[in-house]
């Protein structure tokens, strides 16, 4: 079987508003009120997915955004404000010069400046940016049979072999995970015996799917 990234699940507190921003502001088509299906190369779908937990931390991921141009990098972050996302402060230093905003909820993503050659090749959705430890980013490259496109200094970052997104993992110092991440993968026509080979823990099952981890304990859903 041939292992697949099916979405990126997102918790909300109002999943189809949370749906109408994201599916407004990346241009993708609602299939459903808390679904959105990609409109480009990006290979998985985005799920938003009710919850009543507070969020209290910064997320683990986030979407890096990509821009041509100066110009282009503000348009984006202006559709993005009145769309309702926010300026944030995550400790970024005044010399970057990427633009930090959070969606209605508070989850971060980052509109990168023209200089970002790292990202030059890919799309709108430049990447899937993680906190993760090296280890994690070589256990991602397994499962999913994506190749590493980056592995220096303990950062990792892998790409589908279709294109889209990278997925990026920036090593140490990794944060204390306290709770539940709000973001996480679903995976299909993978098995589970296999993941576990490669370093993840089953951590039960629910709704036709098993849950788990990966070896820096960020969940993760495998569907039935």
């Amino acid at each position: 079987m041939t292992p697949q990234l099916v979405a990126l699940s997102i918790d909300a507190h109002d999943p189809p508003a949370l749906a109408r921003f994201w599916g407004e502001f990346l241009g993708w088509k609602a299939d459903g009120d808390t679904t959105l299906l990609p409109t480009d190369d990006t290979g998985f779908r985005l799920r938003f997915l009710p919850t009543r937990e507070p969020k209290t931390r910064q997320n683990p991921m986030h979407f890096d955004l990509t821009s041509d141009t100066f110009d282009e990098q503000q348009e984006t972050v202006a559709r993005a404000l009145a769309l309702g996302a926010r300026h944030i402060d995550i400790g970024q230093l005044p010399e970057e010069e990427h633009v930090v905003l959070a969606d209605p909820e508070g989850n971060e993503f980052c509109v990168t400046e023209e200089s970002n050659t790292f990202l030059a090749e890919c799309g709108f959705i430049g990447a899937l940016a993680c906190d993760g430890s090296q280890a994690v980013g070589y256990f991602w490259s397994e499962a999913l049979g994506w190749p590493l496109v980056w592995d220096q200094n303990e950062e990792t970052a892998i790409r589908s072999p279709h294109g889209g997104p990278k997925i990026t993992w920036g090593g140490p110092p990794l944060p204390v995970k306290t709770g539940k991440n709000r973001l996480h993968f679903d995976l299909a026509q993978v098995e589970i015996d296999r993941l576990v080979a490669l370093g993840a823990t089953r951590l039960g099952a629910a709704e036709g799917r098993v849950l788990m981890a990966d070896p820096d304990g960020n969940e993760f859903c495998v569907l039935g």
